[in-house]
């Protein structure tokens, strides 16, 4: 169900894209005989993908997935970095974007990303979870950063967002022994949002929680979401409020889409909202 794009989107030779909604985009991490461990190359491919998803008017919410039923992602590809030990490529070439790992782990971008998780997420994988703004994980789906056994840490912002996420013990648990949790663990631990019905589920039951958010304000989903990662971000809650406030509220107040929605409530009809502008 493609959507009327009004900008093309990027080429990649590592994720496939497509369309649930004509709103909704979904980036699928294909690479699943190598467990959808991602080359250093398309971490810059993803970071295009994210930015123009951003970017593009028609598209209000992405899920990303990985292919097959084995592994959501399981971080880096570590052959390619055996490979760039013995003939180093340039530095360039190996660091990952400014938004992180796939372009996500770091994002602060400005619509929301829902990880569909329908296998293990280990590493720059987890990392990918932690920093999206919903989890839908499979029965299957299990979660761990085990870079330290491989003489590695989780240096794409897990860390910092584990401890954030599940507190300092737990996290500590995570990162130093190596260990791994289960879907209901996560749960447990405030690291996902729900656990699918069936591991085949998983990315329709992401795409129905990603409709409710498309049936929103497009300007408010983005002020909101801001808002949200700007308290979780910055040491004091009234700063975060404060920063979002002076960002965004003449800009809400004076769109078109709080007129629609006031007027909506108003004649008791639904909102039929336009792009943001934000």
């Amino acid at each position: 169900m493609a959507p009327t794009l009004q900008n093309q989107a990027p080429k990649s030779s590592s994720f496939i894209l497509s369309y649930p909604t004509p709103s909704i985009l979904l980036i699928t991490i294909n690479r699943p005989q190598q467990m959808n461990s991602i080359p250093s190359a398309a971490h810059w491919e993803a970071d295009a993908i994210i930015q123009w998803f951003d970017n593009e008017p028609s598209l209000r919410v992405a899920i990303i997935t990985g292919a097959g039923s084995k592994a959501f992602c399981a971080g880096q590809d570590l052959i390619e970095q055996a490979i760039f030990r013995k003939d180093p490529p340039p530095t360039s070439a190996r660091r990952h974007p400014p938004t992180g790992f796939a372009g996500i782990s770091k994002r602060v971008g400005k619509k929301p990303v829902i990880a569909a998780v329908n296998g293990f997420a280990l590493g720059g994988g987890f990392e990918i979870c932690l920093n999206c703004d919903l989890v839908v994980a499979s029965p299957t789906a299990s979660f761990g950063l085990p870079e330290a056994t491989v003489g590695l840490y989780a240096s794409a912002g897990g860390l910092p967002r584990v401890v954030r996420n599940c507190g300092m013990q737990v996290a500590s648990e995570i990162a130093l022994t190596g260990r791994r949790l289960t879907a209901e663990e996560a749960l447990k631990h405030n690291l996902i949002n729900k656990i699918s019905k069936t591991q085949e589920s998983v990315i329709d039951e992401s795409v129905e929680m990603a409709k409710k958010i498309t049936m929103l304000s497009p300007d408010a989903v983005i002020v909101t979401r801001a808002g949200l990662r700007e308290t979780w971000e910055t040491a004091s809650v009234e700063r975060g409020a404060q920063i979002i406030s002076d960002r965004f509220d003449r800009h809400l107040y004076e769109g078109e889409n709080m007129k629609i929605g006031v007027e909506a409530f108003a004649a008791k009809k639904k909102p039929q909202w336009v792009p943001s502008k934000l």
